[in-house]
């Protein structure tokens, strides 16, 4: 096994790397919206508690996708290669058709397979959150 550690996705939020390789198999830890060096988290709007007072789903969609390419081409993938997905969503009512319409443009050719799953919260202020198994 061999950790993986982006130059350019943000920071864990804990102790663990961004993916774990595994022969020719890349796993991705939890991976957000956030921005690197920063608690920016695109398309989010925090009142001066931390709670969420508005966020922009389509906005946190192509932000972790960005993520997600990062991670995998730090370790030597490609999207192309992205096999598996869980998608967490916060309010799957509201945001399930706008990140559905997303995925379509990201993955208009070979998508990956995908389970999407709604929870209560996420461990930052964020609606979406991907877990993701890619060939390498």
């Amino acid at each position: 096994m061999q950790d993986i550690h982006s130059s350019k996705a943000p920071e864990p939020v804990g102790l663990y790397p961004h993916a774990k390789r595994v022969g020719d198999l890349l796993f991705l830890s939890g991976v957000g919206p956030r921005e690197k060096g920063t608690k920016i988290i695109p398309g989010v709007e925090l009142d001066e508690n931390g709670k969420i007072v508005s966020y922009d789903i389509a906005k946190q969609c192509h932000s972790v996708f960005q993520n997600i390419r990062y991670i995998i081409e730090d370790a030597g993938s490609s999207w192309d290669k992205i096999i598996d997905v869980t998608v967490f969503l916060t309010n799957m009512k509201d945001d399930f058709p706008i990140y559905n319409k997303i995925w379509a443009e990201y993955f208009k050719e070979n998508p990956p397979c995908r389970t999407t799953l709604e929870i209560n919260c996420l461990p930052t202020p964020i609606g979406i959150e991907l877990k993701v198994i890619a060939q390498i």
